[in-house]
């Protein structure tokens, strides 16, 4: 008999964590790379090092399919996505003309005590920066987004933002972290905070929707111009073999 499975099915204290709980310590994971995209998920070694049982691990299996982190399938070990760079380009560009959106609509609505309340959450990231805690760093970022959509009141807005930016939890983190802009980032919030308390709706839709972008498209030519040189360097050693064989 499998020991740690049958405690993990049966010990009553660790139904206190529930699937929301359990969903986002799998977010962890998934953000920091511990599973990464296309890993199968297993569930009995996953519930096991969480401290928890199957049941709430399945159904927070579940809360992560619908947000688009994770891939069910009858009868095979979820998964974890692994979406095209296309796919994850156009989730990047809908969150930015959502963000964009919520922005114009925040220079409407925000209070005076909204716009200290993000400029508070600015000043914990910058702190999170000074130390280098990349992860509270990352953790400030989403709470300023999420706080300038909430500020918004539409729901519908609100809820369609939650869900893709679940799916783009793990990316916006990596594009940072492969782009080191950390400090660019913040000096566009700043910008960002600015054109808010100055009410400048027009302006402050592009800024938001080229934020989201930025790092990706960043990543994306650092990757090129890595694959570019890795293919000139086997172009050179190929040359070289050549020269060498003629000699």
């Amino acid at each position: 008999m499998d020991l740690a499975a049958n405690i993990t099915e049966e010990t009553p204290s660790e139904s206190t964590l529930k699937p929301e709980r359990v969903a986002q310590l799998i977010r962890e994971r998934i953000l920091e790379d511990e599973l990464s995209p296309g890993t199968a998920i297993r569930e009995r070694t996953l519930a096991t090092e969480l401290g928890v049982s199957r049941t709430p691990l399945r159904e927070a299996l579940k809360i992560l399919a619908t947000e688009g982190l994770v891939e069910l399938a009858p009868r095979r070990a979820a998964t974890v996505a692994a979406p095209s760079v296309r796919e994850q380009r156009e989730l990047l560009q809908l969150l930015g003309a959502l963000e964009g959106f919520a922005g114009a609509l925040a220079c409407t609505l925000a209070t005076p005590e909204d716009i200290r309340q993000l400029r508070a959450l600015h000043y914990e990231m910058l702190a999170a920066y000074m130390r280098g805690d990349r992860l509270a760093y990352f953790h400030r970022n989403q709470d300023i987004h999420t706080s300038l959509v909430a500020i918004t009141k539409n729901r519908v807005l609100i809820e369609h933002h939650r869900r893709l930016n679940a799916q783009v939890y793990r990316l916006r983190y990596v594009t940072n972290l492969k782009t080191e802009r950390w400090e660019s980032a913040i000096k566009e919030h700043e910008l960002i905070l600015d054109l808010l308390e100055r009410r400048e709706a027009d302006a402050i839709r592009p800024v938001l929707e080229d934020h989201v972008l930025k790092a990706f498209d960043q990543m994306q030519r650092q990757a090129e111009a890595r694959e570019a040189e890795a293919g000139k360097g086997e172009a050179r050693k190929g040359e070289a073999s050549k020269a060498g064989a003629k000699g």
